[in-house]
């Protein structure tokens, strides 16, 4: 099981792709606008108490006002509200907690309206981001999150992950963090710091503190609306939490965005900058790293599977549903055993869809029908074992009596929405076919103004597929026929992003030309 990370460089932000045995996963946009990212730290001002809800609702800067629940305050919000009011108040100096006296903490069941009242400052951290009409979802438990720890401000507990199995090894990774954890900072153990050495987290710790120290460095003075503390970008979350021995190659296509990478990938896991790779081909990134023919397959309404058949998802605003269609898959006679491998099939690429675009809430699959309890029980655990990677929190249902399977995603981000579909090039859409053989012609005098007129030298034509076979079509081709024309050969080369009608002109240095 191999891991690449593929980051393209736009000039209107940065894509990212994650690949697993050559397969997309994950793709995520990040733009040069960042703010009201899940993990962001903000001095909001609670605008409005809501008794009904039993919550506020906080302004943090966004045109919405965000939301918090009295379950998401935290044990420890006194606690929280009071270091605030003393960093505001410039009575709390230091960022270290030694001194500190903790409040005790606020009630399970209790009354927002007892804890928080309008107008007050209140520092709070994002959990879930702007969606639809809706503003951020927000959480006063604060945490900052590292690459082996998650430190927790004003407890003394130490949590370990209930992936780490082994009871010597929770005890060791236990009386560990009991011997170096400062006084007032809680600790969670993440799945990655199994077998770990002291230093290692030790170190993952020192950087968690020194951003508490900026955080707190930046909440002096200050006046909410604000953010007083960024997440790191989305590449670099990624490599916090997958980075492991299964990563072989991230490929980058931005030298100062590889430096930015190669200082974190040394400060996290140092002897593994190897890994990084300056891309400078010729085509594009996520071209040459066949990203751009996945992300038509796997972002459209209709879903391909390998053996013929197909997915339909379907977007509602309470759920997504999906259809399974066996379509023209050639398989055993025997229908039930041919339905079976349909569903196993589907199910694996369900389950990579539902985390490549992020869709949360509940998903509804409506599998083909199998009247054998054996094969529904088969089904059910495959597909809980296709998503057991998924980092965000599901739950999955038994087959109904329909044959239905439900699933429940949870959602922190809004989903990633890609557009798949074309205007007909022929029309543009208004249903009037025009002379679309023009296309070609004009792509040709196009080509003799650049040589006869602007004395290009070095031209590359990038073109649609189709078009791309069009001109390289028969023996004596369209291409061949420019070579006997301008005595140079004319590289033409297809562009699965490009529209059916799109085209233009590159230099030797991969920069376009201007007509």
């Amino acid at each position: 099981m191999n891991y690449e990370l593929v980051i393209d460089s736009r000039p209107n932000g940065v894509w990212i792709a994650l690949l697993k045995d050559g397969k997309l996963i994950e793709l995520h946009e990040e733009q040069g606008q960042t703010e009201f990212s899940v993990g962001d730290i903000y001095l909001g001002k609670v605008r409005k108490v809501v008794p009904s809800l039993n919550a506020c609702f906080v302004d943090v800067g966004y045109e919405k006002d965000a939301f918090l629940h009295y379950l998401d305050l935290g044990p420890q919000f006194r606690s929280l509200d009071k270091f605030t009011r003393q960093t505001l108040q410039s009575k709390q100096n230091v960022a270290d907690l030694l001194y500190f006296k903790s409040e005790e903490d606020i009630p399970k069941d209790g009354k927002i309206t007892d804890i928080v009242s309008s107008t007050q400052p209140i520092l709070v951290q994002v959990a879930k981001e702007p969606i639809s009409s809706k503003g951020p979802r927000l959480s006063a438990e604060v945490t900052l999150a590292g690459r082996f720890l998650v430190l927790v401000p004003f407890s003394e507990k130490v949590s370990i992950s209930q992936k780490i199995k082994d009871h010597k090894e929770r005890d060791r990774l236990r009386d560990i963090m009991r011997d170096i954890k400062p006084k007032n900072f809680g600790v969670i153990i993440r799945t990655v710091a199994e077998n770990k050495k002291v230093e290692q987290l030790d170190n993952d710790l020192k950087n968690l503190l020194e951003k508490w120290k900026i955080m707190h460095q930046n909440l002096q003075q200050s006046t909410p609306p604000k953010r007083v503390l960024g997440e790191i970008g989305k590449a670099s979350g990624l490599l916090r939490d997958l980075l492991n021995s299964s990563f072989t190659n991230i490929h980058v296509n931005d030298e100062q965005l590889l430096e930015e990478m190669s200082d974190y990938i040394e400060s996290i896991a140092p002897g593994r900058e190897k890994i990084l790779k300056h891309y400078n081909g010729k085509l594009e990134i996520f071209e040459k790293f066949g990203i751009n023919r996945q992300i038509k397959a796997l972002f459209g309404k209709k879903v391909p599977l390998p053996s013929g058949g197909y997915l339909i998802i379907e977007h509602t605003e309470a759920m997504h549903v999906v259809d399974v269609n066996s379509g023209n898959r050639k398989g055993a006679d025997n229908q039930e055993s041919n339905a079976l491998a349909t569903n196993i099939e589907a199910a694996e690429e369900l389950a990579r869809v539902l985390q490549l675009r992020d869709m949360g809430g509940i998903v509804a699959v409506d599998f083909i029908d199998m009247h054998e309890k054996e094969n529904n029980r088969a089904l059910y655990e495959k597909m809980k074992e296709f998503m057991k990677p998924d980092r965000a929190k599901h739950n999955i249902l038994p087959p109904s009596r329909f044959g239905v399977i439900e699933i429940t995603r949870q959602r922190t981000r809004p989903e990633t929405d890609i557009n798949t579909n074309e205007t007909c090039p022929a029309c543009n859409g208004t249903g009037e076919v025009t002379a679309s053989i023009l296309f070609t012609e004009e792509i040709e005098t196009n080509l003799d103004f650049l040589i006869q007129d602007k004395k290009e030298t070095d031209i590359t034509l990038l073109v649609h597929p189709y078009i791309e076979a069009y001109f390289k079509r028969g023996l004596i081709s369209k291409q061949l026929k420019w070579f006997f024309k301008y005595k140079k050969w004319i590289p033409v080369r297809g562009i699965t992003a490009n529209h059916f009608m799109q085209y233009s002109f590159v230099n030797k240095k991969n920069e376009e030309i201007a007509l």
